[in-house]
């Protein structure tokens, strides 16, 4: 179904920047019902599910607004603008903290306001007391807590770029690994985790170990790789890297072969790590 065909039957939309689509996201979703709609509101930010990302972790339509697009809009022309692009709206979602208009001035109370439908308004979501936000996912990525942002997220975090050359002492001196360059997607904090890596199409996903950061025993340049536990395969262009959990820091090691045996302790603890998961 086109896009236009899918705002036009639509009856139900959500509203928001939706940045992880994580488990308060989608209690939003869950209230949308048939033949709803998910707007998203691009604010050049979004770095858990940038660009269309967004599209894997829901099977409703997705919608794209640019914030620059509305941001001069004041509360009826928001209201309008949205009734031009869904003549059927009936029912809007958003959650308890959102704000739209100009200088975000409006809010949900101001939805009701304005807007015939109904407004429904999902609360605050909670993960053992503590909030779900995107900005929180992303403090904990950066200080390595993936499994916590994995359980804000409802999904593992994943980043996926196109496959690029290594150092090339890898395959030789250490292990082989397949290295990708990514820039659309937050960098979990530098260090050794352990992940599942899907290598161009391919539908399922291998054990793997990855590195993140700045290769400080060698050559000090800056990677992301992930090394195949079930056995060495051949990526051609591109690959996904689904963070599992946080292994060790990055560290200097005085020697390649003190670098070899921390590589061969982190195998080890990525494959214990992964050994009960379906893959």
């Amino acid at each position: 179904m086109s896009t236009v065909t899918t705002m036009k039957n639509s009856t139900a939309i959500a509203i928001g920047g939706f940045d992880g689509m994580h488990i308060g996201h989608q209690r939003l979703f869950n209230a949308l019902g048939d033949n709803g709609t998910i707007v998203v509101i691009e604010t050049g930010y979004a770095n858990l599910t940038p660009r269309r990302e967004r599209e894997k972790f829901t099977h409703y339509p997705i919608y794209y607004l640019e914030l620059e697009d509305i941001r001069h809009l004041d509360g009826e022309g928001f209201i309008t603008f949205l009734k031009d692009q869904f003549p059927q709206l009936e029912k809007i979602v958003v959650g308890y903290d959102f704000h739209f208009g100009k200088d975000r001035k409006y809010s949900f109370n101001d939805l009701n306001t304005l807007f015939e439908g109904k407004v429904v308004v999902i609360d605050e979501v909670s993960h053992h007391g503590d909030s779900v936000h995107s900005h929180k996912i992303r403090a904990k990525l950066g200080i390595g807590d993936i499994k916590g942002a994995n359980a804000f997220l409802g999904h593992n975090y994943c980043m996926h770029g196109k496959h690029v050359s290594g150092q090339g002492i890898g395959k030789k001196e250490l292990v082989a690994t397949i290295n990708i360059e990514t820039k659309c997607f937050l960098t979990p904090k530098e260090g050794v985790y352990a992940t599942l890596t899907r290598i161009d199409d391919e539908e399922h996903f291998h054990p793997s170990v990855s590195f993140v950061g700045h290769r400080i025993t060698t050559d000090g340049s800056f990677a992301i790789e992930s090394h195949i536990l079930d056995g060495e395969v051949i990526c051609k262009e591109k690959a996904s890297i689904s963070f599992i959990s946080f292994i060790r820091n990055n560290k200097k090691f005085d020697s390649i072969q003190e670098l070899k045996i921390a590589i061969k302790k982190d195998i080890r603890t990525a494959s214990k790590e992964l050994k009960f998961l379906q893959l």
